[in-house]
């Protein structure tokens, strides 16, 4: 599949996490109303700009409340 819209590999970190964000928000739409073509081609795109991501920061910051121990001592 080719990407639409600009290559994640071109996006400014900024306007990476823009994207991102952006996506996030619009999920449920586009999971609850959105037809087959949109939803699969809303979730390659969040997989190409998530994969970007992970490229860069592979060392993320991950929140210890997030992780299987947090959980249970919450």
């Amino acid at each position: 599949m080719t990407t639409m819209g600009i290559d994640p590999a071109q996006l400014s970190d900024e306007d990476l996490l823009r994207e991102l964000r952006q996506l996030h928000t619009t999920r449920t739409d586009a999971f609850l109303h959105g037809s087959d073509d949109a939803l699969a081609r809303h979730t390659s795109r969040t997989n190409e700009l998530e994969s970007e991501y992970l490229r860069r920061y592979p060392q993320r910051e991950v929140d210890p409340n997030r992780l299987r121990e947090g959980a249970r001592a919450r």
